[in-house]
């Protein structure tokens, strides 16, 4: 078996950096605390989005096109037959979309929503009371269903490991064991996703996120 280099530095730390984000926001949800609830919010946005584009121009394990497999390819995989993958597994990169969905739903709607008295989305103000209505419910119900969605995906991630599969070791190191070298994935330089990521964080933090920032830092 061959260490081969699959995951770059930008995809494993915004694994990590997601994970951070998700129980951040989760915390500050929970406490009332809306201010720092706002801030890590723009702070997802700006990692997903950022992903998101790395997803098109990224690594070619980071790339959504690695990600499209087709159902075949998930029963092959469910069905115990010896398959190298370079990336994400097919049913790997099932879970890594529906994250993208449910994470993304959650963003959106939150921009939208309202308490109707202190607490505002910056779109709230663009968009009908039925709609903030409708975004208020599904940044709730949504939340539920990312968090099942947490529980399978760590439930999968132990499977894994019992087959003898260290997913969270690959994904600190980036590296995985493959049987031969021929089968090493292009992996760029993570220094363009950093820019890209810090010049949305800067603008989302100094439009939107200037009034929760400025009351966190006072």
């Amino acid at each position: 078996m061959f260490k081969v280099k699959v995951w770059d530095g930008f995809l494993r730390s915004f694994h990590w950096l997601l994970v951070l984000s998700i129980a951040a926001l989760y915390f500050s949800a929970e406490e009332g605390m809306i201010e720092l609830h706002f801030v890590v919010g723009f702070f997802t946005l700006a990692l997903i989005s950022t992903r998101i584009i790395w997803g098109l121009i990224g690594s070619k394990t980071a790339r959504i096109s690695a990600l499209l497999h087709s159902p075949k390819s998930v029963l092959a995989s469910f069905s115990g037959k010896k398959i190298n993958d370079v990336g994400h597994s097919a049913p790997g990169s099932y879970m890594v979309l529906l994250f993208f969905i449910l994470i993304i739903t959650q963003l959106v709607s939150g921009l939208m929503s309202s308490d109707g008295i202190l607490a505002d989305g910056p779109l709230a103000q663009y968009v009908s009371s039925d709609t903030i209505d409708f975004a208020n419910w599904l940044h709730h119900i949504n939340f539920d269903i990312l968090f099942y969605a947490i529980i399978l995906h760590v439930v999968a991630i132990i499977a894994y490991k019992i087959k003898g599969k260290p997913l969270v070791k690959a994904m600190i190191t980036g590296n995985k064991a493959l049987p031969t070298q021929s089968l090493e994935s292009e992996t760029k330089s993570p220094w363009i996703a950093w820019v890209l990521f810090l010049l949305l964080l800067v603008l989302l933090m100094s439009t939107w996120g200037s009034e929760p920032l400025s009351y966190l830092l006072s």
